[in-house]
């Protein structure tokens, strides 16, 4: 049987320091001045956390319109938090689909270390984790391969990033609305589109790990995804809604935990 191509490119490798005792995890908070409940928990978490490093695994706002975003209030108020937390431990942010145009100059600006998609995080010599976003592998969904193509392109972001900041901000605000109702709709047959398991396992085996770390699919838990490789799939923030859940994934030197923001502020 002929070998899955991977989907991804190769792996960028990031060791941890040895001193280091604790790294969170976390992603898919689409932060947004719609969710007041859900940054007032993020702001605190990031404040509060006892980990050596917070990783953010992609789609950390809603919409990102472009580095000029810092001239509005909400916006300003959030990197901010990135830049404090930043001066305190290691901060490490990952692009998803939703804030693609987050730019590494910027990051590198607040404190904070762009990562790679993917990052081989390798830990006092016993961890190795793949960390992705995820929706590099959601072969299944072509309408969104073909849209995330688009928006990786740097022609286009060119392009978008030409318009006035108003502008962009009334496309992203309408982008969320259509996805807002998209969600609202019943999923279709199967569910929603879910990882690539054989391109995920290949993406594996390619970075020489056993074990994957993501979001995107807001679908939380630990799953096999094929004899000796497994995934972390990490828990979206929505402390605006009906559900409340949040959720951080730990790595410390005995294994990984899932505690609520709260707990992950007591050693």
């Amino acid at each position: 049987m002929a070998a899955v191509p991977t989907a991804l490119p190769p792996a960028t490798e990031w060791m941890v320091p040895e001193q280091w005792q604790a790294v969170d995890c976390i992603s898919d908070l689409h932060l947004s001045e719609a969710l007041p409940r859900t940054f007032e928990a993020w702001a605190t978490y990031m404040h509060g956390t006892v980990a050596d490093a917070v990783v953010i695994l992609g789609d950390l706002f809603e919409f990102w319109p472009g580095s000029d975003a810092v001239q509005m209030a909400f916006e300003a108020r959030c990197t901010e938090v990135l830049r404090e937390t930043a001066r305190r431990r290691h901060v490490a942010v990952m692009i998803g689909n939703r804030d693609f145009l987050l730019a590494p100059d910027m990051l590198r600006g607040l404190g904070a270390h762009p990562l790679a998609d993917p990052t081989l995080l390798r830990a006092w010599q016993r961890h190795a984790l793949l960390l992705t976003h995820g929706d590099g592998l959601c072969l299944s969904d072509v309408t969104f391969q073909k849209f995330r193509a688009f928006t990786r392109n740097p022609d286009a972001q060119a392009a978008f990033l030409a318009r006035p900041l108003a502008e962009r901000v009334r496309m992203g605000v309408e982008g969320r609305h259509a996805s807002e109702a998209g969600r609202s709709q019943a999923p279709p047959s199967g569910g929603w589109p879910d990882l690539d398991f054989a391109a995920s396992v290949a993406c594996l085996k390619a970075a020489g790990a056993t074990k994957m770390v993501h979001g995107h699919t807001h679908r939380p838990g630990l799953s096999t995804l094929a004899p000796g490789f497994e995934r972390q799939v990490l828990s979206d923030w929505d402390l605006d809604g009906a559900s409340p859940r949040a959720e951080v994934l730990r790595l410390r030197r005995d294994g990984l935990v899932r505690l609520s923001p709260d707990a992950a502020s007591r050693p």
